[in-house]
């Protein structure tokens, strides 16, 4: 997998724009140490992580052409905002025209902006990656969830979410939320608390 990392990493930097190109290589490489850390298979959450924004740079009125075209099915969030779409029309390309034929490279491609419910360690992985990648400066509480990233997973997903959904919350981007995005929140939300009643019931012999 590694030579076809090489070859679709040479045909992205044509593709892409300088800055998100140099984004992608983060979470490339972020991807492959959080891999590392967790025990994910290295060449997934890399061949990922790589292509998780192959879309990003198509032109909005072009990735609506395509979903239509391809007959990818987008909610009206995404309709409404087409920036939106890179990701559904990103695990489209990485199949059709990347020839990835792992269905879970695809899959945590699908799902790197949103979250999804019950998401699999890969899925995981390259949703923090993709937040937290070294070339992430904007965001808040970095630091903090960089550090918390290598030591709980699962929490760094919950405080990225709950971050997410709090900064657009704030001022016009309220519209932009995708109904996904709070799904995955609540879900996880709610398994913390079941998990955290398990435990605690358990502590006290319950």
């Amino acid at each position: 997998m590694a030579g076809e990392r090489t070859e679709i990493q040479k045909e992205l930097k044509k593709e892409l724009e300088k800055d998100r190109y140099e984004h992608t290589l983060g979470v490339m490489y972020t991807a492959g140490c959080l891999a590392m850390r967790y025990d994910c298979d290295m060449d997934q959450a890399m061949m990922a992580g790589l292509l998780h924004d192959c879309a990003k740079c198509i032109p909005n009125e072009k990735k609506l052409k395509l979903c239509k075209k391809y007959d990818i099915a987008l909610t009206q969030t995404e309709i409404d905002n087409p920036f939106l779409i890179h990701a559904k029309l990103g695990a489209f390309l990485a199949a059709e025209k990347y020839h990835v034929t792992d269905p879970e490279i695809c899959h945590a491609i699908k799902v790197h902006t949103t979250g999804a419910p019950d998401m699999n360690l890969l899925d995981k992985i390259i949703f923090i990656a993709d937040y937290m990648e070294p070339n992430r400066n904007k965001a808040p509480n970095l630091a903090e969830i960089r550090t918390l990233a290598f030591k709980d997973l699962d929490q760094a997903l919950m405080r990225i979410l709950e971050d997410t959904l709090g900064y657009l919350a704030n001022g016009d981007k309220k519209d932009s939320i995708d109904p996904m995005t709070r799904e995955t929140y609540e879900y996880y939300t709610e398994r913390n608390h079941y998990e955290s009643d398990i435990e605690r019931n358990g502590e006290a012999g319950i």
